[in-house]
C-alpha cells in the first residue's frame, strides 16, 4: 500500500491543499494558456496529477467492463423467461437499492476515509461479479437469484459512487474541476457505446458467461488504483468532525441524509443545477419512445437500423462534445453554462420531435447529447465547488438518485404521452417544455446564471 506523502502530487489533498497546477503553479495560479487546435481539444490538465489520473485510468477500463454486465444480465433474463416484462421487472429490483443506498452511501462517504469506502465496496461489487459468472457457467437457471445479486450489486455500486465523485475535488485544482468532469464523462460515454458493441460481438464468439468475467477482471483494476490513493478522510475542522466530536462517533444515519436535503435547499445555486438536470431528463429524455418511432416514422430505414442509431445518437454526440471541451470546459460562467446547455438541449430535442428524416433525427440527438455533455461538465463543477467537502458525499448520492430516477420517470411520463398525442407530438413538447423551464427557472434565481466557479 502507497501511504500519503506530504508532496503535492501525492497525498491527495488529505487538508484542503491544492495541487500544484501545470508547468508548477500554485494553487489558483492558471496555466499557460493553449494555443492552436489545443485549444480546442479535451483539456487534459487534470492528468498531470497522479493520483486523479490512476482513479481516471480505473474508470476508463471498468466502464466497458460494467456495460458488458449490463448487456449480459437483461440478455439473460429474456433467456430464461421470453419476457421483456421481467426484463422490466429485474431493472427495478435493481433501482431501489440503488435509490436507498446512494443517499445512505452519500452520508457514510462524509464520515469515513473516502478510499477506505471505495475499497471495501469495490471487493463486493467485484465479488458479485464472480457470483454472475459463477451461476451462468453453472447454468443455474433461476431469475430470483439474478435479481438478488443485480440488487446487491446496485445497492454496493450506490454506496460507492459518491465517495469516488466526491473524492475528485481532493485530487484536482478548483479551476480544473470542469476539465475533470469532461475527462470523466466523456469516459462514461464512450463506455455506453463501445461497451454495449462489445458485448453483442462477444456473446457469440465466448459465450455470455465470460462476459461477466470480463467484468470481474476489469474491476481489479479498479481496486489496485484505488488503493494506490492516498488516504481520504474528512477534513479536520469541517462540520463533520465537529459532529463527531459533539457525539462522540460519527453517525451516517436519516437525520444526516436529510441534513443533504436541507442543504440542497438553502444553496439556491446548488438547488438549481439539480433542478435543471431534473427538468432535462424528465421532460426532455425520449427514449421510451425510440422503438414506436423506429416502427413507424423512420421504418423506411429499416427498424433494426434506426432504433440503434436512435439510442447511439445521443452519446456519440457526448463523446464528441468531451473530445472537444476544450471550447468550453475553462468557461467562468458555471450557472450560465448549465442554463445555456439545457436550453439547447431542450431545443435539440424538439427539433428531433419535428423531423421526418433518420438522419436529420439522428443530427438533432447528437447535438443533444454534446449540450448534455456541456450540462454535465459545469453541473459537476458546481457541486464539487459549491458543496464544502463534509457534504461532497451526500450530494453526491443525491446526484446520483437523480441521475438514475429522472430518466425512469421520463420513460413513464413519455411513454403515456406518447400513446395519447402521438410519438412526434409528445416529443416535441417534452423539448419546448425543457426550455421553457428553463429559461423561467434561469430568470427567476439570477444568482445561478450569475454563478462564477
Amino acid at each position: 500500500m502507497e501511504t500519503a506523502r506530504n508532496t503535492e502530487e501525492d497525498s491527495g489533498q488529505a487538508q484542503e491543499s491544492r495541487p500544484a497546477g501545470p508547468g508548477g503553479n500554485g494553487p489558483g495560479e492558471k496555466g499557460p494558456a493553449r494555443k492552436g487546435w489545443r485549444r480546442w481539444v479535451m483539456d487534459v490538465r487534470p492528468l498531470r496529477h497522479r493520483p486523479f489520473r490512476r482513479l481516471w485510468a480505473s474508470t476508463s477500463i471498468t466502464t466497458i467492463g460494467s456495460q458488458l454486465t449490463a448487456v449480459a444480465v437483461p440478455k439473460q433474463v429474456y433467456d430464461l423467461t421470453g419476457s421483456s416484462a421481467w426484463v422490466g421487472y429485474a431493472s427495478f429490483a435493481g433501482l431501489l437499492p440503488l435509490v436507498v443506498f446512494a443517499l445512505w452511501g452519500g452520508a457514510v462517504a462524509d464520515r469515513v476515509d473516502r478510499r477506505t469506502l471505495m475499497l471495501v465496496t469495490g471487493v463486493g461489487i467485484a465479488v458479485i461479479s464472480v457470483l454472475f459468472w459463477a451461476q451462468s457457467a453453472a447454468g443455474i437457471h433461476s431469475v430470483g437469484l439474478l435479481m438478488v445479486l443485480l440488487a446487491a450489486q446496485q445497492g454496493l455500486f450506490g454506496i460507492n459512487f459518491p465517495a469516488r465523485s466526491a473524492s475528485i475535488a481532493r485530487l484536482v485544482p478548483a479551476e480544473e474541476l470542469p476539465a475533470a468532469g469532461a475527462l470523466q464523462s466523456t469516459v462514461a460515454q464512450t463506455g455506453m457505446v463501445l461497451g454495449p458493441l462489445l458485448a453483442g460481438a462477444l456473446i457469440p464468439l465466448i459465450g455470455l458467461s465470460t462476459l461477466y468475467l470480463i467484468d470481474a477482471v476489469a474491476l481489479c483494476v479498479t481496486l489496485w488504483a484505488v488503493w494506490r490513493l492516498p488516504a481520504l478522510p474528512p477534513l479536520d475542522g469541517g462540520n463533520a468532525a465537529n459532529e463527531g466530536k459533539a457525539r462522540g462517533r460519527r453517525r451516517a444515519g436519516g437525520r444526516e441524509v436529510a441534513d443533504g436535503f436541507r442543504y440542497i435547499v438553502a444553496q439556491r445555486v446548488l438547488l438549481l443545477s439539480f433542478l435543471a438536470d431534473i427538468v432535462a431528463m424528465v421532460f426532455g429524455m425520449p427514449r421510451a419512445l425510440f422503438p414506436q418511432l423506429a416502427s413507424s416514422t423512420y421504418a423506411p430505414w429499416g427498424e433494426g437500423f434506426a432504433l440503434g442509431l436512435l439510442f447511439a445518437a445521443i452519446p456519440i454526440g457526448a463523446v464528441v462534445g468531451g473530445l472537444l471541451s476544450g471550447t468550453f470546459s475553462r468557461a467562468r460562467r458555471h450557472g450560465l453554462m448549465v442554463s445555456a446547455a439545457v436550453v439547447v438541449w431542450g431545443l435539440a430535442i424538439t427539433g428531433f420531435g419535428l423531423s421526418g428524416q433518420l438522419w436529420w433525427a439522428a443530427a438533432f440527438l447528437a447535438v443533444a447529447g454534446v449540450a448534455d455533455m456541456v450540462s454535465m461538465v459545469f453541473r459537476g463543477a458546481i457541486l464539487q465547488s459549491v458543496a464544502t467537502d463534509d457534504m461532497r458525499g451526500r450530494m453526491q448520492g443525491i446526484f446520483t438518485v437523480v441521475v438514475a430516477g429522472g430518466p425512469r420517470l421520463a420513460d413513464l411520463l413519455h411513454g403515456t404521452a406518447g400513446s395519447l398525442f402521438g410519438p412526434r407530438a409528445a416529443v416535441t413538447a417534452g423539448g419546448l417544455l425543457v426550455a421553457v423551464t428553463m429559461l423561467a427557472l434561469t430568470a427567476a434565481v439570477p444568482s445561478f446564471r450569475r454563478y462564477t466557479g
